[in-house]
Formats: structure tokens, C-alpha cells, sequence
């Protein structure tokens, strides 16, 4: 049941190429204005200069010291963790240590997350039929489900806003202050830091799992009550822990996966031209690569779930058919009309 969900989940993905482009697609508007944003910042601080040249051919610490000692908003963020891997390693620290973003990034998230409330309900609308549905019938999937996956959004920030606001400084302030006070060893207080954030790790695992069967059920079995979506998220993944745990470790194996294959390709500082570009196209195949791995994780618990209550290829909502034209339903004019 575990594999099998888990393949039909990843054949799903793959049979809709569409979905991934789009998705890419909205992930790169994104991001595009805040690159254009920095992009215009450095290139007025280097002007014409021979920093300009030592940039552009490798790291010249003594300007970027510089560049950063006086930059502000999206600016800041341009420290050596944005060079390959140590990018993944910052945005996964910063998630960690509960790090607030700064006021562009936090935007652009906020219009992202926004993006992704809209697509989901079409998104996974298509992984239930198991067939295309056009684009027609994916945005008016979204349309339906927008509001209701809006109401659930509230609630999940709220749910998260706790966590990272009391959960994480209980766990990081309070106990692992309290339990590394009188540690002789450093070794011993860095083991009792992993278990801090293995601990708060999981709780954020278990919230998102239960937040995506919510949005699973509402799609599937057209629920309008998102407090209802989430109580059978809840009755779903106490009923079947196993198989909901194996799928979620088949999809952490895969994030895992590209992370690590990430690590070994990453470019690192310095070069231009062919090589710059060659840098910038392993960054976007690696974000390609990511976002394929979260929509893995909605396909294949939206396969675990239809395959556990006898669901297959079934939602409750009708299936969306497009509006035939006023010229095809009336049909060709005659000569004499």
C-alpha cells in the first residue's frame, strides 16, 4: 500500500507536466523582482570600478564587506551563505532557529504562500482524477477551493505563529538552557541542541501532514467545513499511522536525495559567462528538482488516501466540463443565412 501509493503518487507528477511548469513558473515571478531588486543595488555600489572586474572574476572580500556594512532591505542578504550549498544550509538554519526574514523576502512570501493557497485546490483536484482535466477545470478546482483553503491558512498560521513563537523558545530558551547550564562537555550540549531541533522538527512534520490531508479530504470529498477537513485529517492519520509515516519518509528519502545530489553539483564562487550561466541553470534545475518533491508529496498522499477508503480515482465534486462555444452549439451558417 505504502510503495505502490507512493509511485502512483510519483506517476501522477510526471503525467502532468503542466502543473510542474506552472508551478516553476510561479516560483520564478516570485522571486524575479527581488533579484532585479539586488541586482540593481550592487551594480550602483560597483559602477564602473575595478571591483566591478574582481567581482565579476571571484570573491573580493574587502568590497563585499563593504557592500554589506551599508546595505539595507534586500541587500542584507547578500552574505556568502547565497554561494551553492551554503544556501540550502542557511534557509534550512534559519527555519530552525526561527529567523525572521527581511520585509521584501517576508513580502514575496506572502504573496507566494498566497499563490500556492490558489493553485492547491486544482492541483490536487488533478491528482485525484488521475487524468487531465484542462485548464479549464484545473483554475475553476482552484477558484472553488481558494476560499476554503483560505480559512484553513488562518488557521495553520496561527498554528505555526505558536510553534515558532512558544514552542520554539521553550524547547531552545528554556530547556536547553536549563539542561546544558551545568555540561562539562561541548559535545554533550550539541547532542542536546540536535534533540531540540529533532524534536521541533517533527512537531512542524506532524502539523504540515496534518494541514495537506485536511486539504486532501476538502478536495476529494468536497468538504466546505475546513474545521470538519481537519478533523478527518486527524481520525485519517490515527487510523493509519504506518502507512501515513511511510509515505512521509519515502518523500523525506527523496527531498534527502536531491539535497544531496545538490551538495555535489552546487557552483561555487567566481567565473562569468558560460560558466555563470551554467551556475544559474543548476540552481534552477535544483529548485525544479524541489518543487517536483513537494508536489510529490500532495500526489502521493492524495493516492494513499483515496487507495485507504476506497477512493481511487473518485471526487465528490463533478468533474468541471468547459462551456461549448456559441458557434460550434449553433453550428455552421448557410449560405443563404
Amino acid at each position: 500500500m505504502i510503495s505502490r501509493s507512493w509511485r502512483d503518487g510519483l506517476g501522477r507528477v510526471f503525467a502532468g507536466p503542466a502543473i510542474v511548469a506552472s508551478v516553476f513558473l510561479v516560483t520564478l515571478l516570485a522571486a524575479l523582482p527581488l533579484a532585479l531588486t539586488l541586482r540593481d543595488a550592487l551594480q550602483d555600489h560597483l559602477g564602473a570600478s575595478l571591483a566591478a572586474n574582481d567581482a565579476a572574476s571571484g570573491v573580493n572580500y574587502d568590497w563585499w564587506q563593504e557592500f554589506s556594512s551599508q546595505a539595507t532591505g534586500i541587500g542584507t542578504t547578500f552574505t556568502p551563505s547565497v554561494i551553492g550549498f551554503a544556501t540550502t544550509l542557511d534557509s534550512v538554519s534559519g527555519l530552525l532557529e526561527a529567523r525572521t526574514p527581511v520585509t521584501p523576502i517576508a513580502a514575496a512570501l506572502a504573496i507566494y504562500v498566497a499563490a500556492w493557497i490558489f493553485m492547491s485546490g486544482g492541483i490536487i483536484d488533478r491528482y485525484a482524477r488521475g487524468h487531465r482535466v484542462g485548464a479549464h477545470g484545473f483554475f475553476a478546482a482552484s477558484g472553488t477551493f481558494f476560499f476554503r483553503f483560505l480559512r484553513l491558512g488562518l488557521v495553520s498560521a496561527i498554528v505555526y505563529w505558536w510553534l515558532f513563537t512558544y514552542v520554539h523558545r521553550w524547547l531552545f530558551t528554556n530547556w536547553y538552557v536549563n539542561m546544558t547550564r551545568d555540561v562539562p562537555f561541548e559535545r554533550t550540549a550539541f547532542s542536546w541542541r540536535l534533540l531540540m531541533y529533532a524534536i521541533f522538527t517533527a512537531l512542524l512534520a506532524l502539523t504540515t501532514t496534518v494541514l495537506d490531508y485536511a486539504k486532501v479530504r476538502a478536495v476529494v470529498e468536497d468538504r466546505r467545513s475546513m474545521a470538519g477537513a481537519l478533523i478527518a485529517a486527524m481520525r485519517f492519520i490515527v487510523r493509519y499511522p504506518g502507512r501515513v509515516a511511510g509515505v512521509y519518509l519515502l518523500n523525506a528519502a527523496l527531498f534527502l536525495a536531491v539535497v544531496a545530489v545538490w551538495a555535489l553539483v552546487a557552483p561555487g564562487a567566481g567565473g562569468a559567462g558560460a560558466s555563470m550561466w551554467a551556475g544559474v541553470l543548476a540552481s534552477q534545475c535544483y529548485i525544479l528538482a524541489r518543487l517536483v518533491v513537494k508536489l510529490q508529496g500532495l500526489a502521493s498522499e492524495t493516492a494513499l488516501f483515496q487507495r485507504s477508503l476506497a477512493h481511487w480515482g473518485y471526487t465528490a465534486a463533478p468533474s468541471v466540463v468547459p462551456p461549448v462555444p456559441p458557434v460550434v452549439e449553433v453550428g455552421p451558417v448557410s449560405a443563404s443565412g
